[in-house]
């Protein structure tokens, strides 16, 4: 069976993910080997930190699960996402 986790990650994610691993977590060895700037893979792995986190807290709400699907799918970003889930939750306590 497939973690939940994992289900909400692309093969991109996986293939850096399996990257970070072998290079022992060091986010300068992947730098290297993607040939960009240690920002720009901090910010990756920021990414991908925030997709687990969403696809992580499991919903059975079809509104929860439309607003993580946008979000693990890059049309909405996560920020945004929690926002309206946030909301949506004040606003369903309310009724």
């Amino acid at each position: 069976m497939i973690p939940k986790w994992i289900e909400g990650l692309n093969d991109e994610d996986l293939n850096f993910i399996k990257k970070f691993i072998l290079a022992s977590g060091s986010l300068k060895e992947v730098a290297n080997l993607y040939n960009v700037t240690y920002p720009t893979v901090r910010l990756r792995l920021d990414k991908l930190i925030k997709k687990i986190q969403i696809n992580e807290s499991n919903s059975a709400d079809p509104y929860v699960s439309l607003v993580k699907q946008l979000a693990l799918q890059d049309k909405l970003d996560f920020d945004t996402a929690k926002l309206l889930i946030s909301e949506y939750k004040k606003i369903e306590k309310e009724k």
